[in-house]
């Protein structure tokens, strides 16, 4: 949305556009119309960021506090690889606003000043109700102009997580579909993404040989910086 000037745009405008089911609106302020700033607030308009010679403001509709993700140069998104090893299954799910119902795992974007295995925890029980705990990293994804982080760098890791429950209770608001699948049949099903098949062999080859063959485990090193600890993910010694 790129107006001459906010102050035209109806006052039931938000209201019809809450009736048109949009969770959010998008304003889009060259740096001529910054005066358009103000009577976008009115409307609840608030800055989302700024970049050169543009300023994006956004107002959320959607139930509850804002979900949309805030602006970065990086954003890092974490999927949560839940594998029961008594059985060779391993979590997945759909996502219900996909154009393809792909079988992926669980995850979503890192919170500011969380660690990647507590955001595969949390994200995991958000989407599927399952509990589970982090075990190691198991591939990184680095992407650039990504279209859903606003044109800049996206970083993808998937983790290794142990369930602590098993009992599916998903959220249907994000998800279509959700289940334990067997790891060899995710490995060679076409209704996926390829990094998703690519690391169910990977786990494959962790329950065959032993997962130390696949893992980096994290390891918490003292900083330099007095009180300060940073996360080390890195193969075990052999």
């Amino acid at each position: 949305m790129i107006p001459d000037c906010v102050s035209s745009v109806p006052p039931d405008q938000v209201c019809r556009w809450r009736g048109e089911g949009r969770v959010a609106v998008w304003l889009h302020l060259p740096i001529s119309l910054s005066r358009c700033a103000a009577a976008a607030a009115t409307l609840g308009f608030t800055f989302h960021h700024a970049r050169g010679d543009r300023a994006v403001l956004v107002l959320w509709l959607g139930p509850g506090p804002s979900r949309l993700p805030g602006y970065a140069t990086h954003q890092i998104g974490v999927a949560g690889a839940v594998v029961d090893e008594s059985n060779g299954k391993v979590l997945v799910v759909q996502d219900k606003n996909k154009t393809k119902n792909a079988w992926k795992f669980p995850g979503g974007l890192s919170e500011l000043g969380e660690n990647i295995g507590s955001t595969a925890v949390r994200e995991v029980q958000e989407e599927t109700g399952v509990r589970s705990e982090f075990l190691s990293l198991l591939s990184v994804r680095q992407q650039h102009n990504h279209p859903g982080a606003f044109g800049m760098s996206d970083l993808y890791l998937i983790c290794r997580l142990r369930p602590l429950s098993r009992r599916i209770d998903f959220c249907t608001e994000e998800c279509l579909r959700c289940e334990w699948l067997p790891l060899a049949e995710l490995a060679r099903t076409q209704e996926t993404t390829p990094i998703t098949s690519r690391v169910a062999r990977l786990l494959l080859r962790g329950l065959e040989r032993g997962f130390h063959t696949v893992d980096l485990p994290m390891e918490e090193i003292p900083a330099v910086y007095s009180g300060l600890f940073y996360q080390l993910y890195h193969s075990a010694d052999r």
